[in-house]
């Protein structure tokens, strides 16, 4: 299956954008961007996209466009790297550029795929796992922080050359490969994004020295039992994310179980110890968060199946708090009463 003369965009030149397209572009396919953020179009015309990996730095200096209607052209695949929050007004905008055969894979978290089909179709839309990391230093200036891989999928399982084709296109800049369950394995990702990013924000702490603290350890675990009785009460298998088996993680409820569990989240602490929130990042800079697609998800599903999820909806509360400037950042908010239960 050639890829020859196959026209993608990419939405958002962010960490996750950025680096995306960059390999694309580097790996000489015909790519262009569409972004809003003055300074970054700026600096891409300019000085172009630079762009750094495990395994070097370059620059390339694709064609980016400020507003859709500067495009002209149809896309045979386009690839959403904006941030959550931006749905579905961002779907909505790209219908112009949109053919019959035209598809767009989402580079972003939480289950926007649902939303994203609400809104273009089902046979327009595959899902995506990013199992990289990656940050933007400034305006077009992006990193590969980590090494990983692309996991794609239709959302009812089923496999077709536009699939086919998505996934010869993404693995120039990462290994990619198809599910016939990429709701799980979105979940999943789902469900570590509500542990680490959330409780993150919250407190303000770089995540190794966060999982030192047994109320984070412990909020974890909850975090995670919530999200899969959510996930039963759906029917949806979840996928295990970096080797966590979220079913495994769960079993038992004697003290070497809990003493394995909570053994295993320090590791992750260790692991990834320097790891900063990015939804902390996002409050820093004075932005809303992606906490309604993360702990709001949950809850909201919960909500909708009759599945109690009381800590994911004080969180998902706190952080709104925090947006709107009625709670600061801290670990004083490790102390509230509600979570007197994890200490």
């Amino acid at each position: 299956m050639s890829d020859e003369g196959t026209k993608i965009l990419v939405v958002g030149a962010g960490a996750i954008g950025g680096v995306t397209g960059g390999l694309l572009s580097r790996a000489g396919h015909d790519v262009r961007f569409l972004e809003k953020n003055d300074r970054a179009v700026e600096r891409i015309r300019s000085s172009g996209l630079a762009v750094r990996t495990p395994k070097g730095e370059f620059t390339v200096s694709p064609p980016i466009f400020a507003d859709v209607a500067e495009i002209g052209e149809s896309m045979d695949i386009i690839l959403l790297a904006t941030k959550a929050t931006a749905l579905p007004d961002a779907v909505v905008g790209l219908k112009p550029l949109m053919k019959p055969d035209t598809v767009i894979v989402s580079l972003q978290n939480g289950l926007c795929e649902e939303i994203i089909a609400g809104i273009v179709g089902k046979e327009a839309t595959i899902g995506c796992v990013v199992g990289w990391g990656g940050t933007m230093h400034e305006p077009g200036v992006v990193e590969m922080t980590s090494k990983g891989e692309f996991i794609i999928g239709r959302l009812d399982g089923t496999r077709d050359d536009a699939l086919l084709k998505a996934q010869n296109i993404l693995a120039a800049a990462a290994p990619t490969t198809i599910s016939a369950n990429i709701m799980g394995h979105l979940y999943g990702k789902l469900i570590i994004n509500s542990c680490i990013t959330t409780l993150g924000a919250i407190c303000g702490e770089y995540l190794g020295r966060m999982l030192k603290m047994r109320t984070a350890r412990n909020m974890f675990i909850e975090i995670v039992r919530e999200g899969m009785d959510v996930a039963g009460a759906m029917g949806l298998q979840v996928e295990p994310v970096s080797r966590l088996d979220f079913g495994s993680f769960l079993r038992g409820a004697g003290p070497l179980s809990r003493l394995r569990r909570h053994t295993l989240i320090r590791l992750i602490g260790f692991k990834y110890k320097k790891l900063k929130s990015s939804s902390l990042q996002s409050l820093e800079r004075g932005e809303r968060t992606e906490v309604d697609f993360f702990n709001g998800y949950i809850a909201a599903r919960g909500r909708e199946l009759g599945v109690k999820t009381p800590l994911n909806e004080y969180l998902t509360a706190c952080v709104k708090d925090i947006e709107a400037g009625r709670r600061k950042i801290g670990l004083m908010n490790f102390d509230e009463p509600f979570l007197a239960a994890y200490r």
